[in-house]
């Protein structure tokens, strides 16, 4: 309104000072020229005055543009969903949209001129904001470039939203400061999905980390492609090492159709599936065998992985088998205990009759000391029944075990021979420990007497100090065990020969049990085997 009044005085003036001016000067020339300078001064005016109102027409035909441009950049802005402020060098306001104004709680402030600590005045809830503003505006003027920074603002209900705001420096030609443009987004939805995607991920990388089972990742090709710590436990071998490989990598070959199977049927499905006692290639060779559960992981309806749960249950077979034997071992205790009980009475009898015919008989006959050993054999057989009947005392005793293992190689050498096996003794002097005698000359029996129906052709027995065991060797070189044999090995009627009854085996194991020692066999099919007994030297 200014300019335009400006504008209007500028004519008048001049126009005046044409009028006034053209008719003083036209009084100095000759009365006979005078009309034609007239009709030239008003021709000149007239033109001068078109030019202008023309130059004028132009100019308000292009603040009318400017005024609608303004007018659509005003809809715009206020139409926006985001805060939009322009700033002048100096860090004053020079317009803001409608949103700007309701979150700065300004609605009714004349803002335009005023700086952010200067509105701070006016909005005791934003103060903090708008000198936090000013604050971030001339780090922007420093830097000399876009900034983008997160700000919190609080709302008349109590509730504070985050906006994620870009401010974009402006300079002249000279690179004088020009302006300022602000614009903030609103994040807050966006910070507290983020949030609760973060404890989300934070909780599941506890259960997956922190899980006292197996789990583990595989991509739909079953490579592996996360694992928790509980991988070495289960199977021996590294997690760096492990991820990239096929999960078919640590699990025995016969179990390799069964496993790929259940995967493919979650695949199918996109249902979860178990697949139980599969075992492990554990890198130190021992025992291990879980159970598998496959869990599909889908994420906006497509298949992209497999989650698997491995429960080790090794031990709860172990305990199982160990119950079965010792359900076997309480039956076999009955029968044992039946049949000494029925075989000691009539053979009482049988020993009485003997000796009282070898007493009235004039000669010595061979027969009766014969009958009378035999008879001592079986009463020795029911004795070792008992055994398995109930628990026995053990007497302890100091003894050499070198003589012990002598014992045993010269009562056995002649049922070797028969069998076409050498057995040769390899053992150092002074070997004593605590023990009973007769339950370790019958242990070496049976284990000896094994090595020599395996068709070997030689059995060395070698017996050597380990710290504070004992340790006793039997080697022999003949078929050979298996190893689903060497695990069931020592339970009752469990026995490869034609007449074999499993018990011998049986027996032993409770012997070695007796004394607090161990037994172990290392076997390959036709080269032969080694039952390793260590014993504790001192009870």
């Amino acid at each position: 309104m200014k300019q335009r009044t400006k504008i209007l005085l500028l004519y008048l003036f001049c126009s005046l000072v044409w009028v006034v001016g053209s008719d003083l000067v036209l009084l100095a020339f000759d009365q006979e020229v005078m009309p034609l300078f007239q009709g030239m001064k008003g021709i000149v005016f007239v033109l001068v005055s078109s030019v202008f109102i023309y130059l004028l027409i132009s100019k308000a035909e292009k603040l009318q543009e400017l005024e609608e441009e303004k007018e659509k950049i005003d809809t715009l802005i206020n139409s926006m969903v985001d805060f939009v402020n322009f700033k002048d060098g100096e860090g004053r306001w020079i317009q803001t949209n409608d949103y700007g104004l309701k979150l700065y709680q300004l609605e009714n402030v004349d803002y335009r001129g005023k700086k952010d600590s200067e509105l701070a005045a006016y909005s005791k809830a934003s103060r903090e904001p708008l000198l936090y503003c000013e604050h971030t505006d001339n780090l922007t003027w420093e830097r000399g470039e876009t900034t983008r920074t997160e700000e919190v603002f609080p709302m008349k209900d109590g509730t504070k939203k985050t906006f994620d705001t870009i401010k974009t420096p402006i300079y002249d030609e000279n690179g004088k400061r020009k302006g300022l443009v602000v614009i903030g987004r609103d994040i807050t939805e966006r910070k507290k999905a983020e949030k609760q995607l973060a404890e989300s991920e934070l909780r599941y990388k506890a259960l997956f980390d922190h899980n006292p089972e197996l789990v583990y990742r595989i991509d739909l090709h079953g490579n592996i492609v996360d694992l928790n710590d509980k991988f070495m436990q289960v199977t021996g071998y590294n997690q760096e090492d492990a991820l990239g490989k096929s999960i078919l990598t640590y699990v025995q070959p016969d179990d390799h159709e069964r496993l790929r199977r259940k995967l493919e049927q979650v695949k199918l499905t996109r249902k979860a599936h178990q697949c139980n006692q599969v075992r492990i290639n554990h890198r130190y060779g021992d025992r291990v065998i879980v159970n598998c559960a496959s869990v599909p992981i889908i994420i906006e309806n497509e298949l992209v992985g497999i989650t698997g749960y491995a429960t080790n249950i090794t031990k709860i077979i172990e305990t199982e088998e160990k119950l079965r034997t010792t359900e076997k071992l309480a039956v076999v205790g009955e029968l044992a205990a039946g049949i000494a009980h029925e075989i000691r009475n009539p053979l009482t009898s049988l020993r009485g009759f003997v000796q009282l015919f070898q007493d009235e008989s004039k000669e010595n006959n061979p027969l009766h000391r014969i009958m009378l050993d035999e008879l001592e054999r079986i009463n020795t057989i029911a004795s070792e029944l008992l055994v398995l009947s109930r628990p026995q005392e053990v007497a302890f005793q100091r003894c050499n075990l070198r003589q012990v293992l002598g014992d045993v190689v010269q009562l056995m050498g002649t049922n070797s021979q028969l069998n076409g096996a050498t057995l040769s003794l390899q053992a150092e002097e002074g070997l004593s420990l605590e023990c009973d005698p007769n339950q370790l000359k019958q242990l070496f029996i049976n284990v000896v007497k094994n090595a020599a129906e395996s068709g070997a052709s030689a059995i060395v027995v070698r017996a050597f100090p380990s710290g504070t065991q004992i340790c006793v060797a039997v080697e022999d070189n003949g078929c050979g065990i298996s190893a689903d044999r060497i695990e069931r090995l020592g339970e009752p009627f469990y026995s490869q020969k034609e007449r074999g009854t499993g018990l011998g085996l049986t027996i032993s194991h409770k012997i070695v049990e007796a004394h607090h020692g161990a037994i172990q066999y290392k076997s390959e099919l036709g080269t032969g085997t080694t039952v390793f007994i260590a014993l504790p030297k001192v009870q």
